[in-house]
């Protein structure tokens, strides 16, 4: 039987007609390098599986880079407690980066945490596209996706919650309060965990025999604004809902907001459920009713993966870390 050869700098630098400090360049982030060359050498380091020798990577450096589309948000705020307690009792850091699109991380941050080093990259609520995988696979540089925005792609690390469960979680406890006009404020049409959460919905009224009503569903961004604006939109309707479901604790405090705005009251006249369990939500008036996503733990279990992982990608598995109802004062049986 032929024995495997073994994947070297030399052997892609070969089939890739360059030379041997060209490839290490690109593997080490170093910028010159053409384009088209770069774009070459990465492919043949992934479709090699190539990874760095142990002497070749020197021993972990006590770093994790935490990389958001977006950290505006308590959300973003949870993600982060979660990544830097399990960075700190594995005696790492971490270092943010805000991309300020969804896009994923590009080149130019690519090549800048290639030429200081890391342990390993905690990607969060972004999209992966397969130029990306293949980038950071060149580099030898381990990575989970956080609540991916779509479908990871094979062979990927991610870590979510159980959204389908939770959403069936947050409609079901209104039906067994009476509710049976229930709208619902979901978040971005394509990420995942919306559409997760509206199924949930869905199939708890079908299973209660309660008809799904096309206005009650309502289009959002999981920000304040959002459920305030969509939320009146709701309670303006000739035959408005008796309860809301928001698609994120912040849209659930708009929605209170739209409320009180009209003069209603909570829940005597309404009841609001959220998801996340946000800090906030417990100092909420009234507190609020929501479904709880271990943000903390899914950022840490992330964490771990990448230090865990070495020079090697982590295994390629989705985890899903279950969610629960928690009731506080924001919902009631229903008076009609």
């Amino acid at each position: 039987m032929p024995t495997k050869k073994r994947v070297t700098i030399a052997l892609i630098a070969e089939e890739a007609g360059v030379s041997v400090p060209t490839v290490s360049k690109v593997i080490n982030g170093r910028p010159e390098v053409a384009p088209e060359t770069r774009q070459r050498v990465e492919r043949l380091l992934h479709v090699h599986g190539y990874q760095r020798r142990v002497g070749q990577a020197e021993g972990p450096v006590g770093l994790v880079d935490l990389v958001f589309s977006e950290i505006e948000s308590p959300w973003a705020m949870e993600i982060v407690r979660g990544a830097e307690t399990a960075a700190r009792d594995a005696g790492a850091s971490v270092v943010i980066s805000v991309l300020h699109s969804h896009a994923g991380p590009g080149r130019d941050w690519l090549e800048r945490i290639a030429s200081r080093r890391t342990d390993g990259v905690v990607i969060v609520a972004s999209r992966l596209s397969a130029g990306l995988q293949r980038q950071l696979s060149a580099r030898s540089m381990p990575f989970v996706v956080v609540d991916p925005e779509g479908e990871p792609p094979a062979g990927i690390a991610s870590v979510g919650a159980t959204n389908w469960n939770g959403g069936l979680a947050a409609t079901r406890h209104l039906l067994e309060l009476g509710h049976r006009r229930i709208g619902i404020i979901s978040g971005p049409d394509d990420m995942l965990c919306s559409r997760a959460r509206i199924d949930g919905y869905r199939a708890a009224l079908e299973t209660a025999g309660v008809p799904v009503v096309p206005e009650l569903i309502r289009p959002g961004d999981f920000l304040v604004d959002s459920g305030r604006v969509q939320g009146d939109e709701l309670l303006s309707l000739d035959e408005p809902p008796t309860a809301v479901f928001a698609g994120s604790d912040l849209q659930a405090f708009g929605v209170l907001e739209a409320a009180r705005r009209r003069g209603l009251r909570v829940p005597e006249d309404l009841s609001v459920v959220g998801f996340d369990d946000l800090p906030l939500a417990r100092s909420a008036w009234p507190p609020l009713t929501t479904v709880r996503q271990p943000l903390q733990e899914m950022a840490a279990l992330a964490t771990r993966m990448v230090l865990a992982s070495g020079a090697s990608a982590p295994e390629a598995r989705r985890v899903e870390l279950a969610t629960e109802l928690i009731v506080r004062e924001s919902t009631a049986p229903t008076r009609s």
